[in-house]
């Protein structure tokens, strides 16, 4: 295939839609015959994923590689930003945590040129295995008292020599002034990189802003590649949680009632994703404590600061009507974080989540976990353990060895006193993962269990006479696939693709 330039897509603002539009565009190049890569130089996101290699990266990469149809590699995501609080973030570099840093440390512009290095490091190894790239910005291109510290829009661009592509976002409103005013404050320079405009999110009939396309191409001197409306059927895995809350939080009837505990510092929440699919379930996110008493399945989710979260949960009342819906009945699951929240007691004596050294957990489980600095992430195939598979009808052993998932977790959980040791799932290299008390008490640190439909069988199982004539699980596999190509197939038909090629094959 020709070589295409790299293409990025940068935004006048956060949340414009970049991450899906790359998304769109590593399929759409799949599609014709290319073999694209994705390329995030510096991500800021609790929801992370575990590379083939065991190390990590941000999520949307992650899924921007599953549409490219590549495996996912640190070289997409160099640099990966998780927030603690509201003013330091871990910095992990190349899938490997190198510390904490507060933002004022992070932005000073000592030590940024060897974060350069790394970056542009990444991309031209990616550069060299892949064709094109495609990349994407963070928050606006035009942000200029971060000029000299950037390292992921223009300065990322210029080095790439991409051709970049702003992104808009109509439905916000102030679209003319947020494209202009960005495109004015950027050096001649960087100006010359921005080679078309990408207009996202509109609602109702495009004829009506055939005018405006026009006005914008006078007014900034460079051609509108596309405007591509507002979706609401096609389902790509987010970035961000901010929209959870907002996800109907009333039971019904027919369905398993699956509740997710709102955590302050959740991550991963993309494991609940496959349920949300499940015509079996109704799946909602929510602290409301009498919501709470209303699920069959409480869910406690990852947690960036398992100490910190616990002791909210405690606080707010949370806890102890997790505690009293399992007396009542009700099946609580644990993962990551929230297996470990879980147990009798929570210890970090070294301080690595902060200053709280322990507390005592929700004591449904008897085990107890003890903070290291050390990140464990891997990919892992694993099988139900023989206690767990005692309790079922569901499962041979034959149907065990399909299980998949993976680890991004700080810490060791094991059991108290003399508990028995039983765990829930063994892995296939000989280990042994999480906690089965019983049907209605188990724990684990596999993100992604819930991917694999055997498991949600296994978790539903109990409820078998309720869900009767709900349906049955889905392929989730093919449901990503179906919805890789129907984004693909919507932004092909709203912009000018001809165009873009013609851009990414012109010599400047």
């Amino acid at each position: 295939m020709e070589k295409l330039h790299p293409i990025m897509f940068a935004g006048t603002g956060s949340d414009v839609g970049k991450s899906i539009i790359a998304a769109a565009f590593c399929r759409i190049f799949r599609q014709d015959g290319y073999h694209p890569a994705p390329f995030k130089a510096q991500n800021m996101a609790l929801n992370s994923y575990a590379t083939p290699e065991g190390l990590e990266i941000g999520r949307a990469q992650a899924v921007q590689a599953e549409a490219a149809g590549v495996p996912c590699h640190t070289d997409m995501n160099p640099l990966l930003l998780k927030p603690s609080s509201d003013h330091t973030s871990q910095v992990v570099l190349n899938g490997r945590p190198i510390g904490n840093r507060s933002a004022y440390e992070y932005f000073r512009v000592e030590g940024r040129e060897e974060l350069r290095h790394e970056v542009c490091s990444a991309f031209d190894r990616l550069a060299s295995r892949y064709n094109p790239i495609v990349m994407e910005g963070a928050g606006s291109i035009s942000e200029i008292n971060l000029r000299d510290t950037d390292l992921v829009n223009l300065p990322m661009a210029l080095h790439a020599g991409a051709d970049v592509i702003l992104v808009g976002d109509i439905d916000r409103g102030g679209v003319f002034a947020s494209v202009y005013g960005s495109l004015m404050l950027l050096r001649p320079y960087e100006r010359e990189r921005i080679k078309g405009i990408l207009i996202n999110k509109f609602r109702g009939d495009i004829r009506l802003f055939e005018s405006g396309v026009k006005m914008l191409e006078e007014l900034c001197g460079i051609p509108v590649v596309g405007v591509v409306p507002y979706y609401k059927d096609i389902y790509i895995e987010e970035e961000d949680s901010l929209a959870l809350a907002t996800k109907s939080v009333q039971t019904e009837q027919g369905k398993v009632n699956i509740a997710v505990v709102l955590l302050r510092h959740l991550s991963n929440f993309t494991d609940f994703n496959v349920l949300e699919r499940d015509p079996r379930v109704h799946l909602f996110y929510t602290n409301n404590v009498d919501e709470l008493a209303k699920a069959d399945i409480i869910l406690l989710p990852g947690s960036k600061s398992t100490l910190a979260d616990l002791h909210e949960l405690r606080r707010n009342g949370v806890a102890q009507a997790v505690i009293r819906a399992h007396r009542e009945g009700a099946t609580v699951m644990g993962i990551c974080g929230g297996y470990q929240i879980m147990g009798q007691e929570v210890c970090d004596p070294d301080h690595v989540e902060g200053e709280i050294e322990r507390l005592p957990g929700l004591g449904l489980l008897p085990v107890s976990t003890h903070m290291t600095g050390e990140k464990i992430t891997r990919q892992i195939k694993f099988r139900l353990s023989a206690a767990a598979r005692e309790n079922s009808h569901l499962f041979t052993d034959g149907m065990q060895a399909n299980l998949e998932g993976y680890e991004i977790h700080m810490g060791t959980t094991v059991p108290v006193y003399d508990a028995p040791v039983s765990p829930l799932n063994l892995l296939e290299d000989g280990g042994a993962d999480g906690y089965f008390l019983d049907r209605t008490c188990i724990g684990t640190y596999i993100h992604g269990i819930l991917d694999n439909p055997s498991f949600i069988d296994f978790l539903l199982e109990p409820f078998a006479d309720k869900i009767a004539d709900a349906g049955k699980s889905f392929d989730y596999h093919q449901f990503k696939e179906e919805q890789y190509n129907k984004l693909a197939d919507h932004v092909r038909s709203h912009v000018d693709l001809p165009l873009i090629y013609k851009i990414l094959t012109t010599h400047d």
